[in-house]
């Protein structure tokens, strides 16, 4: 704080201070044996502007460390930052009161983070208990292909894919705070992990008799081959949900001097232009989610879009309403593994 706006502060001690000075006057104008000397009036309220403003610089003098200490416009402030300059009462009654409350806040905000974190430990439990009984389901679901119809098969099947999906999804989710801790860079064949996402969507595919093609030869890529498989298994899922029947569906992989580039383009219905920044919000489905048959959560592309970023490769979208999209993710190339290259 300067001493300009301190004094704008105790105005209203120099509202006091001029009102003691006309009283002063007042009173030697009131006494009948005194002979006013207006040197002597000016000597008196120069030697007593002189206290008040020794008063006040000394008073600044004291409060400005206090006040330091409270001036955070140097560095963010931080809930970390205790204060414990206080001099008198009054600046320890509020230093008490402050530090008392960022000792609470920290409870408190430590209490959510444990119940956050027990809430996702039971979220990892709950899924991978989930999947025993899932795959249960599905051998079950196997073994009685040949006793029911195939048309009511493939609906079961697509059924047990829904919820697979979802469970992963949600897993995927809860691990997203947790990245850092679950995820291995290596380098991995990208066509591979391609054919093994395609693969595990083939039902799809023959149903709605969707072509597919993989064009571009392969390529080495670094990263987490769980987690872009998982990134590129919502790609696809909205490839195929939102493109009609005997459409087509093409993967191209190709390299620039940006890095490897992973293609997803399809003869779908298209995103609207004024959808296409927000797909990548949680929870946004946009007017091809509201008017779809299918309901759509609004996490697969948010998913892929945290996770690619985390993984540091680039998603990207490009649409045409009616004419199709083309999701691209981009694996940079790093430096040393540039040079490894050349």
């Amino acid at each position: 704080m300067t001493f300009f706006k301190y004094l704008k502060d105790h105005w209203l001690l120099l509202i006091g201070w001029f009102f003691f000075i006309g009283v002063t006057c007042f009173v030697l104008w009131l006494s009948p044996d005194m002979v006013i000397n207006f040197s002597v009036i000016g000597y008196l309220i120069l030697l007593q502007s002189l206290f008040l403003l020794l008063f006040l610089t000394i008073d600044y003098s004291l409060k400005k460390r206090w006040w330091q200490s409270l001036d955070l416009s140097d560095q963010p402030p931080s809930l970390q930052h205790y204060l414990s300059e206080a001099t008198n009462e009054s600046e320890k009654l509020a230093q008490d009161y402050i530090n008392g409350l960022l000792v609470e806040h920290q409870q408190v905000i430590q209490q959510a983070i444990d119940n956050q974190q027990d809430q996702k430990d039971y979220i990892d439990s709950w899924v991978h208990e989930i999947k025993v009984p899932l795959a249960a389901v599905n051998l079950l679901m196997h073994s009685v292909e040949d006793d029911i119809p195939e048309k009511k098969y493939y609906l079961l099947e697509n059924e047990f894919t829904k919820i697979d999906e979802y469970v992963e999804q949600v897993l995927y989710y809860a691990r997203l705070d947790s990245f850092s801790r679950d995820y291995l860079i290596q380098e991995y064949s990208l066509k591979e992990i391609v054919q093994s996402v395609i693969r595990t969507q083939g039902n799809y595919f023959i149903q709605k008799n969707l072509q597919f093609s993989l064009e571009g030869s392969d390529q080495t890529v670094l990263t987490d081959a769980k987690w872009v498989a998982f990134i590129f298994r919502q790609l696809v899922s909205n490839a195929i949900k939102y493109t009609p029947r005997e459409g087509k569906i093409t993967v191209t992989i190709s390299t620039t001097k940006e890095g490897v580039w992973l293609l997803l383009k399809d003869t779908g219905i298209g995103i609207a232009k004024e959808d296409q920044r927000r797909i990548f919000d949680k929870g946004f489905t946009g007017e091809n989610g509201r008017m779809s048959e299918q309901h759509s959560t609004g996490l697969g592309l948010y998913l892929a879009k945290n996770l690619a970023d985390k993984l540091g490769h680039q998603l990207t979208v490009e649409s045409v309403v009616g004419q199709g999209t083309t999701m691209k993710l981009l694996f940079p190339f790093l430096s040393y593994f540039n040079e490894r290259r050349s």
